[in-house]
């Protein structure tokens, strides 16, 4: 009685394992999830950047204005299109300088509504009309 004998190959004597599904609880091997990066983040100098470009913008708009009514509707005209520009560049741009655009014009309507605000508490008249 003879046995025919295996030819030895690729796999010849290669033990395999069985395959198991990890636990989890030791990482084994790369991440399966993919890991997303921001195209713009946003930085410090961004930020500080459409502050400082902000600022200016609103500084100008208000040294046109002559009295506290032509101030305060300066200031509402230059933060609107300040904001417009900041929502352009959250879709298209920077998002960082969207940030310290929208803070500054934040920042300086709040401003011209104080100065509105003392005026009409001094005056006892609506300045705005």
């Amino acid at each position: 009685m003879t046995f025919a004998r295996p030819e030895p190959g690729p796999d010849f004597g290669a033990a395999r394992p069985m395959p198991r599904t990890p636990s989890g609880l030791f990482p084994s091997g790369p991440p399966t999830r993919p890991t997303y990066r921001e195209p713009h983040p946003v930085t410090g100098g961004g930020v500080a950047a459409g502050g400082g470009a902000a600022a200016g913008w609103l500084l100008l708009f208000g040294l046109l204005g002559t009295d506290v009514a032509s101030y305060a509707w300066w200031t509402v005209f230059a933060g609107l299109l300040a904001w417009v520009t900041a929502l352009v560049l959250v879709r298209y741009g920077d998002r960082g300088v969207a940030t310290g655009v929208a803070i500054v014009t934040a920042g300086g309507w709040s401003i011209a509504a104080a100065v509105v605000a003392v005026r009409w508490a001094t005056s006892g008249d609506w300045p705005l009309w």
